[in-house]
C-alpha cells in the first residue's frame, strides 16, 4: 500500500505507482470511483485533482486510515464519501448509498507504512509490540490467537499458502515449541532461529511469516476474488478497475479474475468448447503486470514489490 513515517495523514504520503494508477483511472467515464482500500487517500487525492469528472467513495476497515484520508481529502469537499468497511462489503455500501453502477475502482492491497511503523498494531517484525495484525482493531482474531492456538500442521499450511514460505514446517514446529508468544519480537526471534543460516541472508527471515499471519488474520486472500468479481460487475461501460498487489498469492488471484472476466477461460479438455458463461465482460489493459520504475523503487523501498493490473469494462448490452 502506501509508504511514509509517523502518524496522521502525512504517514501515507507515498502511494505506490501513483502516476500509473491515476493515468489508468482518469480515463474512466464520469461518475463514482470506489477506492476500496483508501488508506491515507494518496491515490484518491491525486485522482480527484486530475479528474474533475469523478467523485469518490473511499472504503477502509482501519479507523486510523479513514481519519488520515478524511484530512487529506477534505479539500475535495462533497466529491468524497468515506465509509468504515472492508472491500468485500463494496456492493453493500453501494446499495446503501443508492448507487448501481460505478465508473472505476481501485484495490491497493497489503499493509501501509503507517500500520507497519506503529508498534502497537503488531504488523512489524522489527518493532516490539503485541501480536495483533488486525486491520480493524475492533474485531476478529489476532495473530496471537493463531500463533498460540493453531496446531503445527495448520500453522505450516498458513505459512505455505499465504507466503510461499519454504521453511514452513520448521517454523511451525519452532512456534509450537516456543509457546506462549505474545510480542512481535518474540515471534521474530523464534522464526529467525528456525530458519537455516542460508535463509537468513538478505531480507529478514521473519518477513514471510509476518506476511502470512497478517493475511490470515484479515482473510485477505479469502475475500479478494469475490470482491474483485463484484466490483467488475458494478462497472459501467468503459469503466476501469485497477489493482495493486504485493506478493505472488495476491497477484495470482487478480490475474485469474481478470483473465476469466476477459473470457480467457480454458476448456475443460483439449478440443472442447469453453464452458458456458465465459463471454468477455472486460478487456485487459496490458497482458503483463506493470511494475514501479527504478526511480520509484529507489525512493520508496516498500513499493518495490508492487504489481499493477487493470481492466476496462466492455460496452454493456442495450
Amino acid at each position: 500500500m502506501t509508504a511514509g513515517a509517523g502518524g496522521g495523514a502525512g504517514a501515507y504520503h507515498q502511494p505506490a505507482m501513483r502516476r500509473e494508477v491515476v493515468e489508468i483511472l482518469a480515463e474512466a467515464p464520469g461518475g463514482l470511483v470506489v477506492d476500496a482500500t483508501v488508506g491515507g487517500g494518496g491515490h484518491a487525492d491525486a485522482l480527484l485533482a486530475r479528474a474533475p469528472h469523478l467523485r469518490l467513495l473511499g472504503l477502509d476497515r482501519d479507523p486510523d486510515a479513514l481519519s488520515a484520508s478524511a484530512a487529506r481529502l477534505a479539500a475535495h469537499g462533497g466529491r468524497v464519501v468515506l465509509r468504515h468497511a472492508s472491500f468485500d462489503a463494496l456492493g453493500d455500501v453501494l446499495d446503501e448509498i443508492g448507487v448501481g453502477e460505478i465508473s472505476a475502482c481501485l484495490f491497493d492491497l497489503g499493509v501501509s507504512s503507517a500500520q507497519l511503523d506503529r508498534p502497537e498494531r503488531g504488523f512489524s517484525y522489527r518493532l516490539a509490540g503485541p501480536l495483533d495484525m488486525r486491520m480493524d482493531p475492533s474485531t476478529g482474531v489476532t495473530a496471537a490467537d493463531i500463533v498460540n492456538h493453531a496446531d503445527e500442521r495448520a500453522l505450516a499450511s498458513i505459512l505455505r499458502r499465504n507466503a510461499d514460505e519454504r521453511h514452513c514446517r520448521r517454523i511451525a514446529a519452532a512456534i509450537v515449541a516456543g509457546r506462549p508468544l505474545s510480542t512481535t519480537t518474540q515471534l521474530a526471534r523464534v522464526v529467525a532461529g528456525a530458519v537455516p543460516a542460508a535463509g537468513r541472508r538478505g531480507v529478514h527471515p521473519a518477513r514471510r511469516t509476518f506476511q502470512a499471519l497478517r493475511i490470515e488474520v484479515n482473510r485477505e486472500l479469502e475475500i479478494l476474488e469475490a470482491a474483485l468479481t463484484g466490483a467488475i460487475e458494478r462497472l459501467c461501460g468503459s469503466g476501469r478497475c485497477a489493482v495493486l498487489s504485493y506478493h505472488s498469492g495476491e497477484d495470482r488471484i487478480v490475474k485469474s479474475v481478470f483473465r476469466r472476466s476477459a473470457g480467457e477461460v480454458p476448456p475443460p479438455r483439449p478440443g472442447l468448447p469453453p464452458p458456458p458463461g465465459s463471454e468477455a465482460a472486460v478487456r485487459l489493459l496490458g497482458r503483463r503486470a506493470r511494475t514501479p520504475s527504478e526511480s520509484e523503487k529507489a525512493r520508496n523501498r516498500r513499493a518495490s514489490a508492487a504489481r499493477l493490473r487493470a481492466v476496462e469494462r466492455l460496452s454493456l448490452p442495450g
